[in-house]
């Protein structure tokens, strides 16, 4: 297979950036020196170009096994063969510094003898450069550099002969019972000694058990909910405190189509429902951090979307000549959304800050001052047409999840308004949001459908209806509500997988092709069974949305019909969900 599947993969990463490490143990992505700058590994979008850092067995039957040390972000990948078993350990130190990056790979020969071959080809500037290479001049290890001199050189550190090509370094190894051999790659930063695995190690592992140790989720699925706390923490900046969607770009949503889009940047709605899932789990200093980068960068022209430092311009462009995963072109770097106006990033964004505030969280009155601004903002335009949560392409409309978003921004405001006695115009607040509720509950309720619909005037089920109760909306009892809930049963659901929308009667958002499931709905789905009193059902459909999960627990952004995974990888919205869903099932299981 040129191509594994996107599922075949796991991730590891330093807070700064992230790594895709293949069930074979090959590092088939990885950009540098963060998550939105250019690649240096990128095979898992060109199998010929993209660029890896490979360990192959000899043994052709070669099986393989790969899991995460406990409530760690540390890999082991397995070799299994006839000659017995290798084993490869693959982790990142925590960056300390923006411009920190080393990856760590341990070869151990457990039992019998084996004979591996190892391939490094960096190809710098998304593969639009190639690689130089050369031995250190203490000869210590090796250098690789970007030919044309934008990214900084690779320094790899290994007792291993390599042979230098006009590609990168190859060779082969023999590996004895009992022998470790090591690989770390970082930054050329000129030091005559490699950096020491044994304490490097230590200090990662300890690092990741003790964050993991933070979580206060207590239920049954406390294993699927630490991975998903992990996966969520590996595409946090730990130096700006931003989020990023997720850690690849130009994954597709359907094999051989369009959706293929660039997620390496920090959306304020997915940023805003990660750190709804880190407080629900007690991880305030992250949403502290995330305050931080918000009152600093976004809050007095807020757009829909960020680079990770807070950059506005994120210009999308395709790379032609990357031929995509499984030859699924274009494959898009920037992200034209950026400039799309959708206005339930305010509500949001705002709902978070609630929550912030009911943690403890501090509001200053100059962050407040802010905030009321967005409020005017929403208060003012609530009545403009957006793009809406799944950023069409098509047009304009008046999106139902984007006028409930709008009430919820005003209504939490109004309340941290309330708990603070922070000074605000109360009574038009409460006003412009009794308004706005009616407008919602009366006119986006299509009595022909029965239900309400995906934007006003539209017969379209949107599965972001979902969200109402859980948002606080309605009433989970709602009869409105309940009949919508019934429709998407009838026409969105395929078992526990739910799909966004699916477009009828000539309706159409802007791109061609079909999608798949989206794997954040069919958690909002088991979520909402449980808080309509199915919860039998919703433990149910729970465990059977968990089995589509990958080897090691990480979902993408889709799932296919034939259950593949889809879509960048790994995704946070898929594991944002899967927290708020397992949390809410806890929250509902009678006590015993």
């Amino acid at each position: 297979m040129r191509y594994l599947p996107i599922e075949d993969h796991a991730v590891i990463g330093n807070l700064h950036t992230a790594a895709l490490v293949n069930l074979h143990g090959s590092i088939d992505f990885l950009c540098l020196p963060r998550f939105d700058c250019p690649t240096v590994f990128a095979r898992i979008l060109d199998a010929e170009q993209g660029g890896f850092f490979s360990f192959t067995p000899a043994d052709k039957d070669t099986r393989y096994k790969q899991l995460y040390l406990p409530d760690t972000n540390i890999l082991v990948t397995r070799f299994l063969s006839a000659d017995g078993i290798a084993e490869l350990t693959d982790f990142m130190p925590i960056a300390e510094t923006a411009h920190d990056f080393s990856i760590y790979r341990r070869l151990k020969g457990v039992y019998g003898h084996h004979r591996i071959d190892v391939q490094i080809q960096p190809r710098f500037d998304y593969a639009r450069q190639g690689c130089r290479a050369e031995l250190a001049p203490d000869g210590n290890g090796y250098l690789l550099h970007d030919p044309a001199g934008e990214q900084p050189s690779l320094q790899l550190y290994t007792r291993a002969k390599l042979e230098i090509s006009s590609s990168g370094l190859s060779g082969v190894i023999d590996l004895a019972p009992g022998q470790d051999l090591d690989f770390i790659l970082t930054f050329a930063n000129g030091n005559s000694s490699s950096p020491g695995w044994e304490s490097a190690f230590n200090h990662c592992r300890h690092y990741w058990e003790k964050w993991s140790a933070k979580c206060t989720y207590r239920g049954r699925w406390r294993d699927p909910v630490i991975r998903s706390a992990l996966a969520l923490k590996l595409l946090t900046s730990i130096h700006y405190g931003s989020t990023v969607a997720a850690a690849t770009f130009g994954l597709p949503e359907a094999l051989g189509g369009e959706r293929n889009w660039d997620y390496r940047f920090t959306w304020i709605r997915d940023a805003a429902f990660t750190m709804y899932a880190f407080l629900r789990l007690g991880y305030t200093e992250e949403a502290e951090h995330f305050m931080d980068w918000i009152r600093e960068r976004c809050v007095d022209s807020l757009q829909l979307m960020y680079g990770v430092d807070g950059r506005k311009d994120l210009e999308e462009m395709a790379l032609d000549h990357l031929e995509g995963y499984a030859q699924s072109q274009p494959v898009r770097i920037g992200n034209a959304a950026y400039n799309q106006r959708q206005m339930d990033i305010y509500g949001e964004l705002i709902d978070t800050i609630y929550l912030y505030n009911q943690s403890g969280g501090s509001i200053t009155i100059d962050f407040w001052k802010d905030i009321v601004k967005l409020v005017e903002y929403v208060i003012a335009h609530w009545r403009d047409k957006d793009h809406g949560i799944w950023e069409v392409r098509s047009g304009e409309q008046r999106f139902l999840h984007s006028a409930v978003c709008s009430w919820v921004a005003i209504d939490r405001a109004l309340k941290i308004a309330e708990a603070r006695s922070l000074p605000a115009p109360l009574e038009r607040w409460r006003k412009q949001r009794d308004e706005l509720y009616h407008e919602i509950y009366e006119d986006f309720w299509n009595e022909e459908v029965g239900a309400y619909t995906q934007f006003l005037g539209s017969d379209t089920v949107d599965a972001s209806a979902l969200l109402m109760p859980l948002l606080r909306f309605v009433s989970s009892k709602e009869p409105r509500w309940l009949a919508t809930f019934a429709k998407i049963e009838e026409k969105l659901l395929a078992d526990v997988l739910v799909f966004r929308y699916k477009l009828e009667h000539g309706a159409e958002d802007g791109l061609e092709g079909e999608e798949s499931s989206f794997t954040i709905c069919s958690f909002w789905y088991v979520e909402c069974l449980a808080r309509i009193g199915r919860l039998d059902e919703a433990t149910v459909a729970m465990q059977k949305l968990l089995g589509y999960a990958n080897h090691v627990g990480l979902f993408s952004e889709e799932i296919g019909i034939h259950g593949e995974q889809l879509g960048n990888f790994p995704q946070a919205f898929s594991h944002l969900s899967l927290i708020s869903a397992a949390v809410q099932i806890e929250k509902k299981r009678p006590s015993h």
